[in-house]
């Protein structure tokens, strides 16, 4: 679990010191040792490393790591190149070509946009194989609550997406009203249809960072 070292680092400094944070720190390295568990443990804090607080522009919500052989790496709805697109992100795409105009792309790796500044956080950020919410109320929680603290008292305007109950209830987190909350159901097969698709929520995120001066977002993940 490699130490986050941008500026997350300073925000985040108080949560390493908690008792919680040692409990949980000594729970995850005991599942890697004895149990098969994603992400690997390097790309446990990827949403940090790829998306510091300074550029953070969008957050998109997720729930815990893709719980599948190869796929999650770190960023919520993102998979490896050469992993096939799980149906979520694949509902994600046909509304961004909705949307957007965005053609689906061969691949579901999502770097191009946490580069950009769109911070795909998971709540819970380690799963053990084949077992969805297998690390829930270990302590994650706490320690992405503090993160999405942090950026909710960021002095410019930020947009968070919350798709589906577990990210919603994170509403109650956000306070700061330069802010925009953008609340759908889950992208998952199950949900999609009762509002996901339609919600054009990668246009209104636009929108708002460009009236409010602030570079769009490319959401237009290319072909590998």
């Amino acid at each position: 679990m490699p130490p986050i070292t941008n500026d997350w680092a300073d925000y985040l400094k108080e949560e390493f010191g908690k008792p919680y944070y040692r409990e949980l720190y000594k729970t995850i390295m005991k599942e890697y040792q004895t149990k098969q568990i994603f992400p690997p443990a390097d790309d446990i804090f990827n949403a940090f490393h790829f998306t510091p607080v300074e550029k953070v522009k969008v957050v998109i919500l997720g729930q815990d790591p893709y719980h599948g052989e190869g796929q999650a790496h770190g960023l919520s709805f993102s998979v490896k190149p050469g992993v096939e697109a799980p149906p979520s992100l694949v509902n994600i795409y046909k509304e961004l070509n909705e949307d957007l105009g965005c053609y689906i792309p061969n691949n579901g790796y999502l770097t191009k946009w946490a580069k950009q500044g769109v911070m795909m956080l998971n709540t819970v950020l380690t799963v053990q194989a084949h077992r969805p919410n297998s690390h829930r109320n270990i302590g994650w929680e706490q320690f992405t609550d503090a993160a999405i603290r942090v950026l909710d008292q960021q002095d410019r305007p930020i947009v968070f997406m919350l798709w589906g109950r577990p990210a919603q209830n994170k509403k109650s987190l956000l306070h700061n009203p330069k802010h925009l909350i953008l609340e759908a159901p889950h992208p998952s097969p199950l949900s999609a249809y009762r509002g996901f698709f339609g919600c054009r929520h990668f246009s209104k995120a636009n929108e708002f960072l460009e009236a409010h001066g602030v570079e769009p977002i490319d959401w237009q993940i290319e072909n590998i």
